[in-house]
């Protein structure tokens, strides 16, 4: 009895003893906190001077709850958050504190809550909460890493200043820093973090210590369960994941957790292509070492498939024999989703879809459909839907903030009216990246279907790129010398505009037209000044482009002697002889309709006037007299090139021929003197060049090239003329035309010096002004790393062979000069496109006991040849 006693005894001075402890957890007076957070740092109250009794919970009415210890949160929304509000009942002790306190808590931005009762009438209580709220961030710092390292981890972490620091924001800055190096080979990076407090702004300073370690390794890649495909092709389509060898340069054996995982989707890519659809990785697994890693992998390659019976259904415009013939695939041929794929959906203008989008079935599908599964063998069954045929109603045109309107809408190959076609949609995008004033990178073709009565509307985008270009260079002429250039090219000209002042950028603009001034000099030695403008639609209705271009250069021989006589310190050079050359060039094209859309015939109508004053610039026994040359050109080109500044596809294909009267024919007595042999120049020239790109893989680009020239002669009475000729050698300059004199054409061939390849006189200039006949042949494969229309960037190798003779009797093309080498270019609107090359020359040139050998070259302006 006295054991139940003191039993029942005990338990009653536990229950108290519970009921205090509840009490004090839950529920204080003045600063002793009720619920979860921070014990509070004043002394408690005790419960009963507030009538509370924590055994005998009881029901308060809230009268006032107040909000204290804030620094940036509004009170008013931490009592909103809260969920105490005056007029509510609750029970104290009682759930409704510790409830009240985690909602608080979940808000995320306070460090510590504690909701007080001030004071307790009757069955009203007054309550205040008081928060502690997280700092705020005042800087982020790091440690352990360069600078640089520094500055790219700021752009990637993105902290904001004044964000309140959690443990959340932390934890995924601290993953942020790992991926970062991670990505860079660092797999085993350690990112500590230190938090320093300025508890007078309520901010801190996040400082992360970064421990990169050394870069993980390769070590080893065990690829097992493949019987079909062996591990040297698995391993080389692993582009990203490279096993540890000596002289791997290029793809080091970096082991970066995201290109592995993309790795792996391309084996099982490839294994797909080649017909084993079920092909899976079973498993693999990273064993980690200090340095390094080894991967294991095994793949379960399953059976490998292959076409068994291809049926059409839903097709009634075209018969299925015809469609099997346009998709290509037959029986028995390997099982390749994506293969078929493309050729249903994904070659414009020779794939399946093309048969009916080029006629206006713009809703038209397939749905390829696996029928059948036996053994190693599949039925496909192409499930088609036609649909009904769409016109073109509008052409919505966004984004010419220069061009106007009308300039962008008459290159369009789809106009209102017109059955809507997938490939003019594509040869339109085509189009728009040729006309240079737009990004090709940001085109998009949008088109709009309006099914309720079979019209569609296509949505054009653009963004303007800059395309006016100041040329400021300089450049080694051969024996002119250093030559400094200024040009000024305004590609999007407009002449109409001039009397509007807002269409100056800088100057007027808008209409296509082209306007180009070009200033090159050394002195009084050597001046050239061209002046030309062209109109791609003249008329405005149909692409007629109308050129003029004017000319003038001089050049003068300088007297050596005058160096030694006080022209070189101060006084006046003197010049023992001249050339001068005035001319004018009248053009007129336009594009063919036939045989196809992309050919463009030009002719042009030129009069060149050259004087020699004491000069024999051919060194052929002609120093004095005037030369006439009126010619008559006709250039036949066709151009399918996806952009102009780095093109991935496509080819430029160009046949010129070039004539002069046959004065020679014409008389009837024989030439007197030099003077009177060239008073009129005569001759006919044929230029072939030809151009193709091909995107080999990724952004990797093949560019193979051909140029070939050839002089002509009317008859022996003159012979080959000395205008025209063809010099060889170097950089090319800038281009056909810079630096040259007397209708010369200058090619670059890398790897030799300027001017040497080809005929040469005991001066080692070009013997009788040039070759007669010349051939180059090219090929090139290019690398973007910038496609920025600001910086456009690229790098490439080359090998190319090329010669040029004096005679026909000597020509022969398969006697090359070789060369190969490695280069880079880079366009930029202002200055246009830059380019160094270095290239090494394989065999000797006319004169040379030696081989070329290597030669750097600069370059200025797109080259044509």
């Amino acid at each position: 009895m006295n054991l139940v006693k003191n039993l029942n005894k005990s338990l009653a001075h536990l229950k108290t003893f519970l009921a205090l402890i509840l009490l004090c957890w839950c529920f204080s007076a003045n600063a002793q906190k009720i619920g979860l957070g921070a014990s509070g740092s004043k002394p408690a109250t005790a419960a009963a001077n507030l009538g509370i009794d924590p055994a005998n919970p009881k029901e308060f009415t809230i009268a006032e709850v107040t909000v204290s210890g804030t620094q940036f949160l509004d009170p008013n929304s931490m009592v909103s958050i809260s969920g105490l509000k005056p007029g509510d009942k609750i029970r104290v002790p009682g759930p409704a504190i510790p409830s009240s306190i985690r909602r608080m808590m979940d808000f995320g931005t306070l460090n510590d809550v504690e909701i007080m009762a001030t004071k307790v009438e009757g069955e009203k209580i007054w309550l205040n909460i008081h928060i502690k709220e997280r700092p705020r961030l005042y800087k982020v710092s790091f440690s352990g890493i360069r600078k640089g390292e520094r500055e790219t981890l700021n752009d990637k972490v993105k902290l904001i200043k004044g964000r309140v620091i959690t443990p959340t924001v932390i934890k995924n800055t601290q993953l942020v820093i790992k991926k970062y190096y991670m990505d860079k080979g660092f797999y085993n990076t350690k990112v500590k973090v230190l938090q320093i407090p300025d508890s007078t702004r309520g901010q801190a300073t996040l400082n992360f210590t970064i421990t990169k370690g050394k870069k993980v390794k390769i070590e080893k890649i065990d690829i097992q369960g493949n019987t079909a495909v062996s591990d040297k092709i698995l391993k080389r389509k692993m582009k990203g994941t490279k096993q540890k060898r000596i002289g791997r340069l290029f793809n080091p054996s970096k082991y970066i957790p995201k290109k592995y995982d993309e790795d792996k989707e391309k084996l099982i890519a490839y294994y797909r292509k080649n017909g084993y659809r079920d092909a899976t990785i079973e498993f693999d697994s990273i064993k980690n070492g200090d340095e390094t890693i080894s991967i294991v992998m095994k793949i379960d390659e399953g059976t490998k498939y292959f076409y068994r019976d291809i049926t059409w259904s839903g097709n009634y415009l075209y018969t299925s024999a015809y469609l099997g013939e346009r998709l290509g695939v037959k029986k028995g041929d390997v099982y390749n989703p994506e293969e078929l794929d493309k050729k249903i959906n994904g070659i414009p203008g020779a794939d399946v879809s093309s048969i009916y989008m080029d006629d206006g079935y713009l809703y038209f599908r397939i749905e390829p459909t696996e029928k059948a599964v036996e053994g190693d063998s599949i039925d496909v069954e192409l499930r088609m839907f036609e649909g009904k045929q769409a016109t073109i109603n509008r052409i919505l045109l966004n984004g010419n903030t220069k061009t106007s309107d009308r300039v962008v809408l008459r290159e369009l190959f789809t106009l209102p009216g017109q059955k809507f076609s997938k490939t003019e949609i594509i040869n339109t995008q085509r189009q728009l990246s040729q006309m240079g004033y737009f990004d090709p990178e940001k085109i998009q073709i949008n088109p709009i279907p309006n099914q309720q009565d079979g019209t569609v509307d296509i949505e054009y985008t653009v963004e303007e790129k800059p395309s006016d270009q100041i040329e400021l260079s300089g450049g080694w002429g051969g024996y002119i010398g250093f030559v400094g250039t200024l040009g000024l090219v305004f590609n999007n000209f407009s002449l109409k505009n001039i009397p509007n002042r807002e269409t100056w950028r800088p100057l007027p603009s808008g209409d296509g037209q082209k306007l180009s001034l070009r200033f090159q000099a050394n002195g009084k030695q050597y001046q050239t000044y061209s002046l030309s403008f062209s109109e791609p639609w003249l008329g405005g209705k149909k692409p007629i482009n109308f050129g003029v271009s004017l000319q003038r250069t001089v050049y003068r021989m300088t007297d050596p002697s005058s160096f030694y006589s006080g022209g070189a310190s101060g006084g006046n050079l003197s010049y023992r002889g001249g050339y001068f050359n005035n001319g004018i060039t009248l053009s007129l094209g336009r594009r063919l309709k036939e045989p196809d859309r992309n050919l463009v015939m030009t002719h042009s109508l030129s009069y060149q006037r050259y004087r020699l004053d004491d000069l024999d610039i051919f060194r052929i026994g002609y120093s004095n007299g005037v030369s006439n040359n009126i010619s008559f050109n006709t250039t036949i080109s066709r151009n399918t090139l996806s952009d102009f500044q780095f093109p991935r596809s496509g080819s430029n294909i160009s046949l010129s021929g070039t004539f002069t009267p046959p004065y020679s024919a014409l008389r009837k007595k024989d030439f007197t003197d030099k003077t009177d042999t060239y008073r009129w120049v005569e001759y006919h020239k044929w230029m072939f060049d030809a151009s193709y790109y091909a995107t080999i893989t990724g952004k990797l680009v093949l560019s193979a090239r051909t140029h070939m020239g050839f002089l002509g002669a009317y008859g022996d009475k003159v012979g080959y003329s000395p205008f025209g000729r063809f010099i060889v050698g170097g950089s090319g300059l800038a281009g056909q035309g810079s630096f040259s004199l007397a209708d010369q054409d200058i090619i670059g061939l890398r790897g030799y010096q300027d001017q040497k390849v080809g005929p040469q006189n005991e001066q080692g200039y070009p013997a009788s002004g040039g070759g007669i006949v010349y051939n180059k042949y090219v090929m090139e494969l290019r690398y973007p790393v910038s496609l920025n229309p600001q910086a456009t960037i690229f790098i490439l190798g080359f090998a190319e062979g090329g010669n040029n003779w004096g005679t026909y009797k000597e020509f022969n093309p398969f006697d090359l000069k070789r060369s190969a080498g490695v280069g880079a270019r880079i366009f930029m609107p202002a200055f246009g496109l830059l380019g160094i090359d270095w290239g090494y020359g394989f065999d000797k040139i006319q004169g040379e006991a030696k081989r070329s050998g290597p030669q750097f070259h600069f370059t200025i302006g797109q080259q044509i040849r």
